[in-house]
């Protein structure tokens, strides 16, 4: 058995969205750290507050590995003379890794005998070894922003205050900067600040406790949501749920406490969504519902950080700042609803969307060409509604409403246009238009909402694309890949028969002069732009990657047909002639590269083998093609199955590459043409094969 590590960094108030991370960061470097040292350890758990990151690794070992290292040195007929006698090659040798002549030893490899030294290291204590180990550790902890103070060197996410290194119960002594490594750690900033002696992880869980901190942020999650349903229970409702703020919340906090607060009644004639973005956003409560009918109730639960003496006093603190917030929301609510929303489309000329792309209100008439396009194509009959929610989709970025609370943009919309009159259709287009707002979020519903989706969505990235802002690593500040992925996700969901490339290039005439790159650049850079989100996609989602590689490679531009060849690629794959045909094609794919392609010839066949294989395709071809064509591309891939045998027969009797080269060139066509037909399904020389 080994012995504990038992590690804790405490420091300022890191932010609740760098916690998650850190924690699983310091479980994988760990274990990292510990094997590129060849430390052996058991299971290692990470714990995280406001205040402190903590590690345990259990059953350290108290020594390094031994090593055995070997290092090759001259031939032995380079070591030795024809008296046996060491040369200065071999003497150098063994003079370089510290050894006597005659400790070498002579071994056998693949290109004959080679003298060797072979050394034993024996390990180091466990202890030493990570008085450095830690330090390195802790700095090289990531964090998506990090800090320097006073005049140190060191960067972390906050101000470290104590380090607390404990291996087997004895201290790790080191030094960071100005701070050294103990056996103390500090209680609750407020309610119980005192430093404390801590002997192992144990008495660290039961000491912290007692100190007033729950370490664990899983017990603490358990006790927000336990006792926040108590709460919500005691007045008769339920608390509206929302894992993104339990674990934001659970992350602000050393030791929750629950205190329910009362808004007057009167709040809840403003939209739902006015109200639990009050809350939820910005305050960090939980809204109450009523548990059967799911209606907002006039309470919320807020998360102290510290046992209040008077519960009604922070109740009433809490009480007077929502109130404050629902009375500005009411009264934007009011204000905004004296304008129309098609009045507020003006005010848009002089909102910048982009200095070089121009304002708002350019962006709208843009994508609100780009739905009409859109539509024709998927039903024209939505012509009316469409242009109308395209129309009215980006006016409530000038309300009041969505200045105080931007993360309104689309559902005040959707209010509005209700309130004064609109086609509900349109009104839920508005709101719909913006979807998905998250990789898996919800799609449109409607169709509208869809096509304005994704008519508002193809203008952006070709627009960025075409002024050459495109991301590059993580930076992507337009958030463009999210919205491939919402028009990826769109039409798939909706089933459109949309082709990309007309899509981008219909945008891109519409965007005209304020492009700036040819519009063959952009069309290849977005196809290509989009290919990769979709792959990223399909292959997170279990589809093979050199199936979906081969069917993309042909055709990126019609998504809902590449995904039902996709899948008919992965169902053909256990027909017994799959993976024969793909090494085929292989072959084939090696053969024509650089071939330009050309008419076949019947007249200049020269053997029965290439007669069979023509005679076979023509077969074949016209049943195939008519199943692709309609859409039935396993079956398409099962009749083409049946070149297999006279595919394999042709080139175990026939050289294609003949002397003669019209013979060579009609061989070649022949082949050309066979595989045009496979192309219409994937390029089969990407499939991975087991030769």
């Amino acid at each position: 058995m080994g012995k504990e590590l038992l590690l804790e960094i405490g420091t300022e108030e890191i932010p609740a969205a760098f916690l998650p991370k850190a924690i699983e960061d310091m479980k994988k470097n760990i274990s990292r750290e510990l094997s590129d040292i060849r430390i052996g350890h058991g299971a290692v758990t990470a714990l995280a507050t406001p205040r402190r990151l903590c590690l345990c690794v259990q059953d350290v070992a108290e020594r390094q590995e031994d090593q055995v290292v070997e290092k090759l040195g001259p031939a032995k007929r380079v070591a030795y003379d024809e008296n046996g006698n060491p040369t200065k090659a071999a003497l150098g040798f063994a003079k370089g890794q510290g050894l006597d002549i005659s400790e070498l030893e002579t071994i056998s490899t693949d290109k004959g005998e080679y003298l060797c030294a072979r050394k034993h290291i024996t390990g180091e204590d466990t202890a030493e070894l990570l008085s450095e180990l830690l330090p390195k550790f802790i700095v090289s902890l990531p964090f998506k922003k990090s800090m320097r103070w006073m005049n140190l060197d060191l960067r972390f996410a906050r101000p470290i205050h104590w380090i607390l290194a404990i291996f087997g119960g004895s201290v790790i002594p080191f030094k960071l900067e100005n701070v050294s490594s103990g056996s103390k750690s500090y209680g609750h900033r407020f309610m119980n600040p005192e430093a404390f002696e801590v002997s192992g992880f144990d008495d660290y869980l039961t000491q912290t406790r007692n100190h007033h901190v729950i370490v664990d942020p899983g017990e603490r999650r358990a006790i927000i949501s336990e006792e926040a349903g108590k709460a919500a229970e005691a007045v008769s409702g339920a608390v509206l749920e929302n894992a993104d703020l339990l674990e934001e919340v659970t992350f602000l906090v050393e030791y929750p406490s629950i205190v329910r607060g009362t808004f007057e009644e009167e709040y809840l004639d403003l939209p739902k969504e006015v109200l639990t973005t009050s809350m939820m956003s910005h305050q960090k409560y939980f809204p109450v519902i009523d548990s059967s009918s799911g209606r907002l109730l006039p309470y919320f639960i807020t998360v102290n950080n510290t046992v209040a003496r008077d519960p009604a006093v922070v109740a009433a603190g809490n009480e007077k700042v929502i109130r404050a917030r629902l009375a500005d929301a009411r009264f934007f609510f009011e204000e905004d609803q004296k304008i129309p929303l098609e009045n507020k489309l003006e005010e848009l000329k002089d909102v910048v969307f982009h200095s070089q792309l121009g304002t708002s209100y350019d962006k709208v008439t843009q994508f609100r060409e780009l739905a009409d396009y859109i539509t024709r194509r998927i039903n024209p009959e939505l012509k009316d509604r469409v242009s109308r929610a395209a129309t009215l989709c980006k006016a409530d970025l000038e309300m009041q409403m969505i200045y105080e609370f931007p993360e309104l943009q689309g559902i005040m919309g959707r209010e509005y246009a209700l309130i004064q009159g609109e086609d509900p259709v349109v009104a839920t287009a508005i709101y719909e238009h913006y979807l998905p707002t998250a990789a898996g979020g919800d799609l449109p519903t409607t169709d509208e909402g869809a096509i304005v989706s994704i008519a508002d969505k193809i203008d952006t990235i070709v627009g960025f694309f075409g002024i050459n802002v495109i991301p590059t690593g993580t930076a992507d500040p337009y958030a463009l890949r999210r919205q491939a992925l919402g028009i990826i996700n769109i039409i798939l969901e909706k089933q459109y028969p949309l082709r990309l490339d007309e899509l981008i290039e219909e945008s891109i005439a519409i965007l005209g002069k304020k492009l700036k790159r040819s519009p063959d650049e952009i069309r290849s850079d977005v196809l290509a732009f989009f290919k990769g989100r979709f792959e990223n996609q399909l292959m997170s989602q279990g589809h093979p990657y050199d199936v979906v590689d081969a069917v993309l490679s042909v055709d990126i531009t019609d998504l809902v047909r590449a995904l039902k060849k996709i899948e008919a690629m992965e169902a053909f794959k256990s027909h017994p002639d799959f993976e024969p045909l793909a090494i085929a094609f292989k072959r084939v794919g090696n053969i024509l590269k650089d071939f330009a392609g050309g008419a076949v010839d019947p007249a200049l066949f020269e053997t029965v083998e290439e007669k069979n294989l023509h005679g076979a395709f023509l077969e074949i071809r016209d049943k195939a093609a008519s199943h692709l064509d309609n859409g039935n591309d396993r079956e398409a891939l099962i009749e083409m199955a049946r070149l297999r045998e006279p595919v394999d027969i042709f080139f175990d009797s026939v050289l294609v590459m003949a002397e003669d080269e019209k013979v060579k060139f009609n061989r070649l066509s022949l082949l050309d043409e066979i595989s045009k037909l496979f192309h219409r399904v994937a390029d089969f020389s990407k499939i991975v094969t087991d030769h």
